[in-house]
């Protein structure tokens, strides 16, 4: 025989075990809240095994959906002290290298961009260069980048600053678009030796390129060569243990 039990609430079992409602919620979402940890760092194990220096606020960019799927609210700021407290977070290195040497006489163009927000691939693409050290000393690495999709359109590796190693870049990216295409593109790099040689401004003038240089060494007039950098040397040549691996 069935026997109904009376339904008891929760106010009914305070004084019975002596907790408060208030106390009740708190312990439940603190449990929902511990879970969520658990999935977020779940989530970001096989991220960081595959890519160990991938930045933080890329990092919380690409899970997002997974969060959304999942129910799971975090914030930025949240996600950073998530990372930290379980050592996670990334140290940015402050080893440097001086790349660009601007003290020269050779002709100095002016900064086309100011104004200008790519609405287009192959309307703007930005030059720089970067370095890697490994056990066989430092490697200088030329990228040309597009400056709408990101995508790098010319690299090359080499063991000096030469401008041969910044022209071999500029040609790669170069045999990727008609002459057409290149009379309504825009250079853009520093003022360093390199970049204004007649053997490199040479080979823009060929394709009529249009050239622009920034007016001081401020990074932030070239701020997606510098991203790309970034990325490059922080997230996906920082845990290599071999350094010839990094040249391909």
């Amino acid at each position: 025989m069935l026997t109904n039990h009376p339904t008891i609430s929760i106010r009914q079992l305070e004084g019975v075990l002596g907790f408060t409602r208030q106390g009740y919620y708190q312990y439940w979402q603190r449990q929902t809240e511990q879970q969520d940890d658990l999935n977020v760092l779940r989530l970001v194990r096989p991220i960081r095994r595959d890519h160990p220096r991938i930045g933080g606020r890329k990092l919380y960019s690409l899970l997002q959906k997974d969060f959304l799927e999942r129910g799971i609210k975090l914030g930025r700021d949240g996600f950073f002290e998530l990372l930290a407290r379980n050592k996670m977070l990334i140290r940015q290195r402050r080893r440097r290298v001086k790349t660009t040497f601007s003290g020269h006489r050779l002709r100095k163009y002016p900064n086309l961009i100011k104004e200008l927000v790519p609405d287009r691939p192959n309307q703007l693409w930005v030059a720089d260069i970067t370095y890697w050290f490994t056990q066989y000393g430092c490697l200088y690495i030329s990228l040309v980048t597009d400056a709408y999709s990101k995508r790098i359109m010319g690299y090359c590796v080499g063991p000096t600053l030469a401008t041969a190693y910044c022209r071999e870049a500029l040609q790669m990216a170069l045999k990727k678009v008609n002459k057409r295409t290149a009379k309504a593109l825009i250079h853009h790099s520093d003022r360093g030796i390199q970049y204004c040689s007649t053997t490199y401004t040479g080979l823009l003038d060929d394709y009529q390129v249009q050239i622009s240089m920034t007016e001081t060494g401020d990074p932030l007039e070239n701020p997606v060569a510098e991203r790309v950098n970034g990325i490059i040397k922080n997230e996906y040549l920082a845990h290599l243990s071999r350094p010839e691996i990094a040249l391909h």
